[in-house]
């Protein structure tokens, strides 16, 4: 069967040497004869999984030992109801920074747990992220929550955002480890593994112990950090599967060169595509301010918004099996994602493609 290049959003596509790792693994987990499907949550087994995991992280963003290290279900949405349930009850308030869809969602769950504070002008368009000297920052606010990637819009933050000492809360469900990151500027940091880490079924929290304990009363267990962290993880039965797919793609990245690496392979592969965006005299475009453009997910328009065009892209893209191009659909256009997984050589399959494309339509 010719080779699929997946420039899916998510779930996206994995490390072709941790598929390997997983068939080779399936049904004989570290030689208990059995699979991790069917073994025990309680077993040493995966109690060293357990271990294993959290350490790769830790050590891959270098993790400060004040932090806990979380494996919770949900994915992010169930994190956009487990921020406000955990912290929201320090003042009674949190700032949302509104740059996209997802902090959108979350800013949304929020107000049912408290007063939400919108720190931007409310907008149907995103295109970058005004300058912090314009955000209207209340100082008494729990927290101020920011998406670091939004995946559907494209809109990246290049810089970490001054706070002014109240708890930073970041969603990074799409740019989780592209990139080395200042752990201890953050009180908490959460993403769904499907994107770029792992694969749908578990969320990775990671968040200041001094942030425990103030939990709204109507938390459920399942969503509450400091019960999850006493119970290091196995509070219920975890999803094992979900957590060991993601720890062998850590495991990976680290194999690679680490997130160095990973920061170097994701602006020479999104370089590519803009690049091409660039010079195609606005036959594409990318709708998003450069400053703010995400290495991660390059939506872009085609001949001024040509919905014709778009389908005639994608139809060809499909038919060289360059799949998962379509842009969201509450965005429309197309969208390529290119996660620490895709490699140089898929990337330059796909340039060369918009380039063949550009010249046969381009007027």
């Amino acid at each position: 069967m010719p080779k699929i290049l997946n420039f899916g959003a998510g779930p996206a596509k994995l490390p072709e040497e941790v598929y390997d790792i997983l068939k080779n693994e399936l049904n004989d987990f570290d030689g208990t004869g059995i699979s991790l499907l069917e073994t025990s949550h309680r077993s040493g087994t995966y109690l060293k999984l357990n271990k294993d995991v959290q350490s790769v992280v830790r050590r891959l963003l270098n993790v400060p030992d004040n932090y806990k290290i979380l494996f919770l279900s949900g994915g992010g949405q169930g994190q956009f109801a487990a921020v406000p349930l955990n912290l929201i009850s320090r003042t009674g308030s949190a700032d949302y920074v509104v740059t996209g869809a997802w902090s959108a969602k979350a800013a949304k769950e929020a107000k049912k747990y408290g007063k939400v504070n919108l720190v931007l002008p409310p907008t149907d368009r995103y295109e970058g992220i005004p300058d912090q000297s314009t955000w209207k920052l209340d100082p008494n606010a729990s927290y101020v929550h920011i998406c670091t990637n939004e995946t559907i819009h494209g809109v990246e933050f290049d810089f970490i955002p001054d706070t002014k000492g109240v708890p930073l809360v970041a969603d990074m469900s799409s740019n989780f480890m592209s990139k080395k990151i200042d752990v201890s500027k953050f009180g908490v940091i959460y993403g769904g593994a499907q994107k770029n880490i792992g694969t749908a079924g578990v969320a990775l929290v990671i968040v200041r112990e001094d942030l425990l304990n103030q939990a709204l009363p109507i938390c459920p267990s399942i969503l509450d950090w400091t019960v999850t962290a006493k119970a290091d993880s196995i509070l219920n039965t975890p999803p094992m599967f979900a957590i060991l797919v993601m720890g062998r793609v850590l495991q990976w990245i680290e194999r690679q060169g680490g997130l160095d690496k990973m920061a170097e392979l994701a602006t020479k592969k999104s370089s590519l595509i803009y690049d091409v965006i660039e010079q195609s005299n606005g036959f594409y475009y990318a709708p998003v301010a450069k400053n703010a453009r995400s290495r991660m997910n390059i939506p872009f328009r085609i001949g001024n918004a040509d919905e014709a065009l778009e389908k005639e892209f994608l139809k060809g893209a499909e038919a060289l099996n360059l799949i998962q191009l379509k842009g969201h659909r509450d965005v429309g256009g197309i969208r390529a994602s290119t996660y620490n997984a895709v490699t140089i050589e898929e990337v330059e399959i796909l340039v060369k493609y918009m380039k063949e494309f550009y010249k046969k339509h381009a007027k």
